[in-house]
């Protein structure tokens, strides 16, 4: 078997070897190329020892001398360089914190190195001396497209807690099913998952959410992982939906828009948490209908609280949330037959007061919720949806004002014109641009210091 290397990698490998040490690509690079997938790093194992590695290139960066890595530099371009992390052959020590091992201890064994790794897939190794090195049969894995520990399952997510939503990622990534031994340890031990730090489970999560199945996020909470890192999205699991517009429970149909919407970190975001407070929202009529009334607006809370717990950047929490609370907004339901002209109003202060940074990523959250519900007037829905969308490019295309930024006149003007700086200037713009948006045309310097007085009316 001949896997192809890139110029680095073998330079790497072969000054390596010429200095009379092993050097293999080691890892996940090595079950992407295997899968003919492209790696987006390239990792290296060696006998070396660090000293010596940092001995044999030019530049180097002590990453983490302890644990027996340095990373090895070639310039890529003038202010740019490409990275490769070496990290001499270890066994682990004792895990104090379900994550690091306390300390590690260089080995000139190889299948001692591979012994440590999580899972078969991630636990081989390649050179162009030797070619595959697969101690745990991980190649067979790959074939029957499944997801295995090294060694005893239990062993190995005692060791590093986050390896069981590893587990789960890998094969929402690789579309691959967890092995049941594996499986069943991770439903053993998900309270484990408690020990590791919100950061990292917020990158498995991410991870997971833009791969090709993100459907996974049912195995996470058929294990119990769920339970611990977000609660919320069990509780969405166990709550039904009788309503003609529902078929599934809430956690189904958020599982299913989120198949209907790109691999985009925000976009699945927001519909893993676009109907997160219909547990909590969830009543029922007379005839045994539920409703959820002020889901949209009680979710968006929950969610901002529920992202800075995970510790989500603050413009992803911005944008997710707004998702979440304009996902149901439903422009035309007063106006669905009126002319064009009345509608372009109505999108018009839409715009306004949602953001226009919103859109178009509201559409796409708007079309997933509806596709992953039931057929009833799903055709109907979507047709408001691209109307609202046919609209907002008309919007755009004209150059309509928007907001005070696009008014023809500015705080210089006012003040020009003898308004005193303060609050009134603001209160005045903010009159001005609420007559813009029913009449565009009057956006004009002219007219609107010309009708000044009636402005300063309006704010009274």
């Amino acid at each position: 078997m001949v896997l192809k290397l890139p110029e680095n990698v073998k330079k790497i490998i072969h000054t390596l070897q010429d200095a009379g040490f092993e050097a293999y690509a080691v890892g996940g690079c090595v079950r992407d190329a295997l899968l003919g997938r492209e790696p987006d790093d390239w990792d290296i194992t060696t006998s070396a020892l660090p000293e010596q590695v940092k001995g044999l290139f030019a530049r180097t960066i002590d990453t983490g001398l302890q644990h027996g890595t340095v990373t090895v530099l070639f310039r890529a371009g003038k202010d740019s360089w490409d990275t490769y992390e070496v990290t001499t052959f270890r066994i682990d020590g004792v895990y104090e914190d379900a994550r690091h091992p306390k300390d590690v201890t260089f080995t000139p064994s190889l299948r001692e190195d591979l012994k440590r790794r999580d899972f078969a897939i991630n636990a081989m190794a390649y050179n162009e001396t030797v070619g595959l090195v697969d101690c745990f049969d991980g190649l067979s894995d790959l074939k029957n497209r499944q997801i295995r520990c090294v060694g005893e399952a239990k062993e190995r997510f005692t060791e590093d807690a986050l390896r069981m939503m590893r587990a789960v990622r890998f094969a929402a990534q690789l579309g691959f099913s967890v092995v049941p031994d594996t499986l069943a340890q991770i439903k053993a031990l998900a309270p484990r998952l408690s020990m590791i730090s919100a950061e990292r489970i917020q990158t498995e999560l991410v991870k997971l959410l833009v791969s090709d199945h993100p459907e996974k996020m049912e195995t996470l909470y058929q294990c119990g992982l769920t339970d611990v890192f977000l609660p919320e999205f069990s509780a969405l699991m166990k709550t039904p939906q009788n309503s003609r517009h529902h078929g599934e429970n809430v956690g189904e149909h958020t599982i299913e828009s989120l198949r209907h919407v790109r691999s985009d970190k925000v976009l699945r975001l927001a519909m893993l948490f676009h109907d997160i407070a219909k547990p909590l929202c969830r009543t029922t009529d007379e005839n045994g209908e539920d409703h959820f009334h002020g889901h949209p607006q009680i979710g968006a809370e929950m969610t901002k609280k529920i992202l800075r717990r995970l510790k989500f950047d603050n413009d992803t929490t911005r944008r997710v949330v707004n998702l979440v609370r304009l996902h149901d907004e439903r422009v035309f339901r007063l106006e669905e037959n009126g002319s064009d002209q009345k509608q372009l109003r109505t999108v018009r202060r839409a715009i306004s007061r949602n953001g226009e940074d919103v859109y178009p990523d509201l559409f796409a959250v708007m079309r997933a919720d509806i596709l992953a519900q039931s057929a009833y007037m799903r055709s109907e829905k979507l047709a408001r949806v691209d109307g609202y969308e046919r609209l907002w490019k008309e919007v755009l295309l004209k150059k309509q004002c928007l907001s005070i930024k696009d008014l023809a006149v500015d705080g210089s003007d006012l003040i020009a014109q003898g308004i005193p700086s303060g609050p009134e200037i603001g209160q005045i713009l903010h009159a001005m641009l609420e007559d813009v948006l029913d009449e565009p045309e009057r956006n004009n310097r002219e007219y609107l210091l010309g009708h000044l007085e009636k402005y300063q009316k309006d704010d009274l």
